[in-house]
């Protein structure tokens, strides 16, 4: 029966969940571990993945590797098309993420529009009231530019909504009828930067997307607008993210995902004025580790049986493949 190789630790429910399964195993490595990994990889039929290259070099060493679960969405250190040369589905957690994700972009809106890290470091210091106090913002009325209408896209839309934002949202692969029947205005991009107070992104990291935002990108954006990025680091060209907010033209940003991770002491943007920096944890709730888990397992299990849900699988032409 099947072993699944947890690479780290997944929810306790998720646990469960496999060993509610009769016949199925399970071990966790670590994955910096070579001989552990060699070791367990040798018996291991499915793997879910959270960081670690899933490479030609991985693959060479899991020769009865039949799925891999990504416990999460994104799957840049995935090789795709090794995976589908050989036959193995890569399956994300598609539904599990969103709102954590959705919530976390809402929370450095928040943080930069009422200035709380310099409110509690001033309060800490004693500084009550000076004539130092930071300007602040309402959301409300202020006009945000959603770039990327997908799963996340689509909720931080209805949270900006709910907090009386005119959503503008920019997504060339979505119907415009489909944004207006949601109650957005779909607008160009470069129409979108003009305009908007907030310009959040929301999009894969694939060869048209990696840099989007960019020197020209920026330079269009409403002067005085902030920049939000949950989504993926390669998104954004760092230096000219730091540079437009050394020249003010960029007022504020807030990054949950870095070009390079874990972030280097000498990464501009952990320098640069008026940023908020967290260390991609946007999907780092209890309810969303255990969202992900459990998807991850249900798919690993809807493999082995025949029933993999294909809006899970990444690469679905191996489902054709393997019928």
């Amino acid at each position: 029966m099947p072993h699944i190789v947890l690479l780290r630790g997944v929810h306790q429910d998720a646990i469960a969940r496999i060993e509610a399964e009769p016949g199925y195993t399970w071990e966790s490595v670590n994955p910096d571990d070579r001989g552990a990994l060699e070791k367990a990889m040798a018996e291991g039929d499915a793997i879910i993945v959270r960081a670690t290259p899933i490479n030609e070099d991985f693959l060479s060493i899991s020769p009865k590797l039949g799925i891999v679960a990504r416990h999460g969405v994104g799957y840049d250190a995935v090789d795709v098309p090794q995976l589908t040369k050989r036959g193995i589905p890569l399956t994300v957690t598609a539904l599990a993420n969103a709102l954590s994700v959705a919530e976390h972009a809402l929370a450095l809106m928040l943080s930069l529009a009422k200035q709380l890290p310099t409110f509690d470091t001033n309060t800490r210091a004693g500084k009550w009231t000076n004539t130092d106090v930071p300007t602040c913002w309402d959301l409300a009325g202020q006009k945000v530019l959603i770039v990327g209408f997908g799963r996340i896209g689509g909720k931080v839309a209805k949270l900006c909504s709910a907090f009386d934002m005119q959503v503008l949202v920019h997504d060339p692969y979505v119907p415009r009828n489909t944004i207006v029947g949601q109650g957005y205005t779909p607008v160009k991009l470069e129409e979108g930067l003009a305009q908007a107070d907030w310009v959040t992104v929301h999009c894969p990291s694939n060869a048209e997307t990696r840099g989007m935002v960019n020197s020209a990108f920026l330079g269009g954006m409403k002067k005085g607008a902030r920049l939000i990025n949950t989504a993926r680091g390669t998104l954004v060209e760092e230096q000219a993210l730091a540079d437009a907010l050394t020249s003010g033209h960029i007022a504020a940003a807030g990054v949950d995902v870095f070009w390079d991770e874990p972030v280097k002491p000498g990464n501009p943007l952990l320098h640069a004025p008026n940023m908020i920096v967290t260390p991609h944890s946007a999907a780092a709730t209890v309810q969303c580790m255990r969202r992900m888990g459990l998807s991850c397992v249900e798919s690993i299990v809807g493999h082995f049986k025949g029933e993999l849900d294909p809006d899970m699988v990444i690469n679905r032409e191996v489902l054709k493949r393997n019928d």
